[in-house]
């Protein structure tokens, strides 16, 4: 295989989401030629359809996640600054606080940020087109070969590449131990007599406040949990059950015409078996940053820098032991 006439980026990153662009971001500070490929849109898939809840605390997640995700609540305001600085576009907390609700019936206050990804994914976007990162729109992976000297050769349906190593950050649509899992979530404008400023969450429905931007004094209320494979169809039905769930917590939320349905979308996440991302080398020139679920915004400055001193060959600032993408070949 002659690679020596292809264009050769240091590092390929195939899906151009909010982990894939964040990665792409840390690679580039850290002095990389990198080249993003995405078969779509930039960040219009899961990215954008999330709440934004910075969910470290969130009793529901997997306990092994917890060292990861504290890991990029300290990274994040670096990360925001960083974005902003290349962009221009400030992404500001929207909450501080939020109402975690238990099966007890008792209630607690966790200190927990939440963002707008919908502020974010421009920010980003703009921050990354900010810099010599090559991001290739409309550009889909068609074959990958690697050779037994890790030489890597990567067809796609804008011409052919020879990148150093490659990085699958595809979300739902990497395939490799991910299913998508689909959500169906509303927004709400919110009561006169409800300024809500904080989130209230329990194990089956959110309630996430937007007090800063466009969507100030509206509120997201999510999310289904569905295993649908790619349909991204709405139900009145699940909507509708959402809003009673919220109501439960918010009893004027039941009111339509108080709280009127702004609008509704649904998201595909990429999960695998466990709830836990893969942070792994596939080869000694493939490395996997996919299935992040429900946490991919919370999660993007922790798996930048972890997946970068990977690549790297240092030590992570975190024990990736978890994520590791044997856990599923291995039983």
């Amino acid at each position: 295989m002659n690679t020596n006439s292809l264009p050769s980026p240091d590092i390929l990153i195939v899906g151009a989401g909010i982990i894939g662009l964040s990665l792409a971001l840390e690679l580039h500070f850290r002095g990389a030629q990198v080249t993003v490929l995405e078969r779509s849109t930039a960040l219009q898939h899961a990215s954008t359809a999330a709440a934004g809840m910075l969910a470290v605390d969130d009793p529901h997640n997997p306990p092994a996640l917890l060292p990861l995700s504290q890991l990029s609540r300290s990274l994040y305001p670096a990360f925001l600054q960083r974005v902003e600085s290349l962009s221009g576009l400030a992404v500001p907390f929207q909450t501080d606080t939020t109402i975690q609700y238990l099966p007890d019936g008792s209630t607690q206050r966790l200190v927990e940020h939440s963002l707008d990804p919908r502020q974010l994914a421009p920010a980003l976007l703009a921050a990354v087109r900010a810099t010599s990162i090559d991001l290739r729109e409309h550009t889909e992976l068609l074959s990958l070969t690697e050779t037994p000297q890790s030489l890597l050769r990567v067809d796609t349906s804008n011409g052919e590449l020879s990148p150093a190593k490659l990085i699958r950050t595809q979300g739902a649509w990497a395939r490799l131990q991910v299913r998508p899992v689909k959500g169906q979530m509303l927004r709400v404008q919110l009561p006169a007599t409800l300024p809500l400023r904080e989130v209230h969450r329990t194990e089956h429905v959110y309630i996430v406040p937007r007090t800063q931007g466009p969507q100030a004094g509206t509120a997201l209320i999510g999310a289904t949990v569905e295993d649908a494979g790619f349909d991204t169809a709405l139900h009145p039905e699940s909507l509708d059950h959402l809003r009673s769930l919220a109501a439960e917590l918010l009893p004027s939320l039941a009111n339509e015409a108080a709280a009127p349905q702004v609008e509704a979308w649904a998201g595909l996440r990429p999960a695998t078996t466990d709830s836990l991302p893969i942070l792994d080398a596939h080869t000694p020139s493939q490395f996997l940053a996919i299935g992040h679920f429900r946490n991919g915004i919370l999660l993007a400055p922790a798996t930048a820098a972890v997946m970068a001193d990977l690549i790297e060959g240092k030590s992570p600032a975190t024990d990736l032991a978890p994520f590791a993408a044997s856990r599923f070949t291995n039983r």
